[in-house]
């Protein structure tokens, strides 16, 4: 694949303007700090094509469903993440003429999204059509160390003139989605204020009610010396700006420092007005080189842990560092309200703030780089919302404390309006119950499962012992009706993975039970527990005749076999040259699903038989999710395929980098990043937790020299640096740990470094 931007290691680099990718650059250029974020839109006008986007986490409309036919169990509405305030604007007119990268020359272009630091910088030079040469230069940042500020400094220096050069730093509530079902507009005014210094709007959105209150106060320096000016305050419907002039020389610098505040409803019950004018005031005295600095230095002590180094590849390292980056903005665990969003901060599309991807992908990730609190957090955010699941349940006709978290959510309502989906992808179910047993494999936290997880799995049990039924002709039970992680399959009968993961739910529910039941009382009665026996001993797992096939689902070898190779480039993507009924009638796979299986139960596989499986079910996989190259990588790694696990994790770890799938300009692909992280972590370098112990069985990409990382285990860092000839572990932690590495046994002490010769 083609690069879009420059290869840095620590940056993303574009080095000319070029408006056709300014859609994609607006995504992979965005910024955030876990409570709200920004596309990476011009701060001056632009009227080019263009997807302006701010977010404010938790923050959602409901708008209304759209389907042909209702039908009970429907959701009520689909949770439209929104476009919210435009605080970023500082409109610019030279001598009258308004400065637009549209309409100028652009001579020289720079833009830069530095991830060591997490700033967002652009430098340019144009000359206007009145023949004015200016040069821009911009950097702005969603404070980390403050995640309610962002600041902005804004500079122009007149080359070949002195001049006039008018300023309008403003805010602006009039923004609509681009993706609204009905052109809808969400917000409505509450209060408005425009002052020589401090201005802020305060907006509610309809419906859901939420109230954002953005404000913002500035300077205006000449080289480096602060200047007074006479603005003029501006005020329409749902807008407030300062205006004001400054006779620009030739050759001097003029910087505007912007300072806004992001509050909303979600974090504070009253006085929001007077919290974000307060704020702004604040951060203007703190100076924008001290908020920067405060802010770099929290993004630095997120590195010290999270950082994945790659000697010999720097597209890969490029790579890396850009996920787990675009991960740390959209979610910091400082707010046990907010998720991770599909998109984040960086686009519209999808409703909702969670899906099954959060366990599945990102919840491993956050577990093995941040303290236990942030995925404990994740977890008891499903807690908070098993009341919910029962009732989404019961909509669908299951009783008893069954319960079925939603497809997508922002509150723990269903709000995902695809039948095929919102009645049928019931795995996700699955994948919740097995993020509660990852988390505890790694921490051993008995009391979260005490309090709070054991609820969640017996839910969970009670909806799969009533979503099966006995066949009298497979003397087996069975489910039917649903659409397992191949999306390009829909209302199949016993997809492998659904039935397994079901099974193996039930009966890690009846484990939990049992074991903290001896101390605090059983929650399950003798005949549940015989039923959920019966059922666990008794599904139906269907699988190719006489092999170690799973087989995907009832009818899947009734399908055409073509391979995914023999499509044309006219053809990919099938989901954007295809119709539906087409793609449900190929044998294409959009992503890993009995593969998916096999990741998630290794160890209830012998290597042989997952290796089959693979060799079986890749050659039509067209690798559509952005979930599923991960799943294959790690699995190549884990059956020797070195070649084939660097090839896909290529392809996970550079997706959006190099927009795989055509549509990075709709925004990035959030919660699939933690994928690339974990090819590294679980696939190439072979890592696992077994037993209370490190498990390590390392292979080095043929392309690399070295690679290392750290993970945090029993609550302390351990460093792996993984070369050709050797491989350091530095536990860095005030207890020896226990690792097995290769199938060796070996025992680290505390704050203390072992080398081991390959």
């Amino acid at each position: 694949m083609q690069n879009i931007f420059d290869i840095d290691e620590w940056k993303i680099i574009e080095t000319s303007f070029d408006p056709k990718k300014q859609l994609a650059a607006e995504s992979i250029f965005s910024i955030g700090n876990g409570a709200f974020g920004q596309r990476a839109n011009f701060e001056e006008s632009y009227t080019g094509e263009s997807l302006q986007g701010s977010y404010v986490g938790g923050v959602y409309y409901p708008d209304k469903t759209r389907v042909g036919w209702w039908k009970n169990g429907y959701p009520e509405y689909f949770a439209k993440v929104l476009n919210s305030c435009n605080w970023i604007g500082i409109d610019i007119e030279v001598d009258s003429e308004k400065l637009d990268l549209a309409t100028v020359q652009v001579k020289h272009f720079y833009r830069e999204l530095d991830m060591r630091n997490g700033t967002l910088t652009r430098k340019f030079t144009c000359e206007l059509k009145n023949g004015k040469i200016i040069q821009i230069k911009s950097t702005r940042f969603c404070s980390m160390n403050d995640d309610e500020i962002a600041a902005i400094s804004y500079s122009i220096k007149p080359i070949n003139f002195s001049g006039n050069v008018t300023f309008i730093p403003y805010l602006d509530f009039n923004v609509r989605n681009s993706d609204s079902n009905y052109n809808e507009f969400f917000w409505k005014e509450i209060n408005k204020k425009s002052s020589t210094s401090e201005s802020f709007i305060s907006a509610v959105t309809k419906k859901s009610d939420f109230n954002v209150v953005v404000a913002f106060n500035y300077t205006i320096s000449k080289d480096g010396e602060h200047l007074n000016v006479n603005s003029t305050k501006l005020e329409n419907k749902l807008y407030v700006a300062n205006k004001f002039e400054v006779l620009i020389e030739q050759g001097s610098e003029y910087i505007l420092e912007k300072y806004v505040t992001v509050i909303s409803s979600l974090n504070h019950e009253k006085d929001l007005e007077s919290i974000a004018v307060n704020k702004a005031i604040q951060s203007k005295k703190n100076t924008f080189h001290k908020l920067l600095n405060n802010h770099i230095k929290s993004w630095h002590s997120i590195w010290d842990n999270a950082d994945v180094k790659i000697e010999g590849d720097l597209k890969s390292q490029q790579a890396i560092r850009f996920n787990i980056f675009q991960l740390y903005q959209t979610y910091t665990g400082n707010n046990a309200k907010l998720n991770i969003g599909p998109k984040g901060f960086t686009g519209e599309k999808y409703g909702g703030a969670t899906y099954w991807d959060t366990e599945a992908f990102c919840l491993p990730f956050f577990l093995k780089t941040s303290p236990k609190k942030v995925a404990k957090q994740l977890l008891i955010y499903r807690y908070n919302h098993l009341k919910k699941a029962i009732l989404n349940a019961e909509k669908l006709g299951f009783h008893s404390g069954a319960a079925l978290y939603p497809m997508v959510t922002m509150n723990g309502d269903e709000c995902h309006n695809e039948w095929e989906i919102t009645f049928e992808e019931i795995h996700r179910n699955g994948a919740i119950a097995y993020a509660i047993f990852n988390y505890i494999r790694h921490t051993n936290d008995k009391d979260y499962l005490l309090k709070y997880g054991r609820k969640v799995l017996i839910a969970i049990a009670r909806f799969w012992v009533q979503r099966v039924n006995w066949s009298n002709k497979k003397n087996k039970y069975v489910i039917l009706g649903v659409t397992g992680p191949n999306e390009y399959e829909n209302n199949v009968n016993n997809n492998w993975y659904t039935n397994y993961i079901a099974r193996w739910c039930i009966l890690y529910a009846l484990k939990t039970d049992n074991e903290l039941g001896k101390n605090h009382g059983s929650l399950i009665s003798k005949e549940e527990e015989s039923k959920w026996q019966d059922i666990s001993e008794n599904m139906y797992l269907p699988k190719i005749n006489n092999s170690n096939i799973f087989l995907q689902n009832d009818g899947f070898l009734d399908k055409e076999f073509v391979k995914a190779e023999q499509l044309s480039n006219n053809d990919r993507p099938i989901n954007q040259n295809w119709s539906w009924d087409k793609i449900l009638r190929s044998v294409f796979i959009k992503q890993a699903d009995v593969l998916q299986g096999l990741y998630f139960f290794e160890e209830h596989f012998d290597i042989q038989t997952i290796k089959e499986n693979i060799e079986f079910y890749e050659p039509y996989t067209v690798h559509e999710s952005s979930l599923s190259a991960c799943i294959h990588s790690i699995l190549y790694s884990l059956v020797k395929e070195e070649e084939q696990a660097y090839k896909m994790f290529l392809q996970t770890v550079r997706l959006d980098l190099d927009d795989y799938n055509k549509e990075v300009d709709e925004g990035l692909h959030i919660t699939s990043m933690p994928g690339s992280w974990l090819s590294i972590v679980e696939g190439f370098a072979g890592l696992r937790i077994r037993n209370n112990k490190l498990v390590l069985n390392p292979t080095l990409p043929n392309k690399w020299k070295s690679y290392s990382f750290n993970i945090i285990f029993n609550d302390q860092i351990v460093n792996f640096d993984i070369r050709n000839d050797k491989i350091l572990i530095y536990n860095k932690g005030g207890n020896s740990i226990e690792l097995s590495i290769n199938g060796r046994d070996i025992q680290i002490l505390e704050n203390n470094k072992i080398k081991i010769e390959c």
